[in-house]
């Protein structure tokens, strides 16, 4: 099972981008999944997660601005930044908790490679 994210990129403080994150592999069910960042220097943190049944759970840091959503029949996740900030810029990971097809009742923290978003003032 991977996890491949796309859409960072350089904006402009106040522009906005859309982060994918989509699962392959021999997936049976996928629990949670979520988009984390870490800024140089900096520890990872939790921007936002979602469940299989939509409750979502976001940073206070970025609440109101960014807007977490997935779509279960392809398997992936998205992440909408809005109102961009220099201090939103950071390499933002997905993760997941999945189970495989070949041991269905387990899960497995997934990770992506990340993608890096760079907003300039």
């Amino acid at each position: 099972v991977q996890l491949v994210e796309s859409g960072g990129g350089l904006v402009q403080a106040g522009g906005s981008l859309r982060l994918s994150c989509a699962a392959s592999g021999t997936i049976f069910n996928i629990n949670a999944m979520g988009w984390y960042r870490q800024a140089p220097g900096e520890q990872r943190e939790l921007v936002a997660d979602i469940t299989s049944g939509d409750n979502t759970n976001i940073a206070d840091s970025v609440k109101g601005r960014f807007t977490i959503s997935r779509d279960n029949a392809k398997n992936t996740v998205y992440l909408q930044l809005n109102s961009l900030k220099p201090e939103d810029t950071a390499v933002y990971y997905c993760n997941a908790a999945v189970s495989t097809i070949e041991d269905p009742y387990s899960y497995l923290e997934v990770w992506g490679q990340g993608t890096l978003v760079t907003v300039s003032s």
